[in-house]
């Protein structure tokens, strides 16, 4: 079986839609016609929404709309998010995780002690495994909401010269330079990068 390539995050998930949609036929729902796409949860910045499905109702063109949160890149995983947003699409977003999306969800390989989480089992894993070597490599790189913290391996500090007493020096003082140590009343030394800092 050839390797399809697909240009864009969309072109993917929604191929990716395509080879699920038997397995939810084969349990007999039908995956109405969905919007797919990459991008943070609607709903602030919880941490552990990996996708959202949005009803008919508030989109303008009455087609279901789902979200992949970006900071996913196994293709897996991906697909196993999309599975789950697919049971919402199915069932539009009515029942929220309740019995109905349960029956839904669990019929078609997902499993979990709560089904807000629910993910899939060792059948679908595995054909989602297939899925995805289908597809091709997920044309994704994660994107994190949080800034990598800068980092100085020296950072600045002042030390006294006759004894062990040392503290680090807050960015926003550095302009004061080094502070006078309490016990022998002198000027500390700068210690570390004060002028990269």
């Amino acid at each position: 079986m050839s390797i399809v390539t697909h240009p864009t995050r969309e072109a993917w998930l929604l191929a990716g839609v395509e080879r699920i949609k038997p397995i939810f036929e084969a349990r007999g729902h039908v995956v109405p016609p969905v919007r797919v796409s990459v991008g943070w949860s609607g709903s602030g910045q919880r941490a552990l929404v990996a996708g959202e499905c949005w009803p008919t109702a508030r989109s303008a063109d009455g087609i279901n709309q789902i979200f992949i949160v970006p900071a996913l890149d196994n293709a897996v995983q991906v697909l196993d998010v999309l599975t789950h947003e697919l049971v919402h699409a199915v069932d539009d977003c009515v029942h929220s995780h309740g019995r109905e999306f349960k029956a839904i969800a669990l019929s078609v390989g997902l499993v979990g002690p709560r089904m807000r989480s629910a993910s899939a089992g060792p059948a679908l894993k595995a054909r989602l495994t297939a899925i995805a070597a289908e597809l091709g490599t997920w044309p994704h790189g994660a994107l994190s909401r949080r800034a990598p913290r800068a980092s100085n391996p020296n950072p600045p500090r002042a030390q006294c010269p006759q004894c062990d007493y040392r503290l680090a020096i807050p960015k926003k003082f550095l302009h004061l330079g080094p502070p006078i140590c309490p016990e022998h009343q002198v000027r500390m030394e700068s210690v570390g990068d004060w002028d990269g800092w």
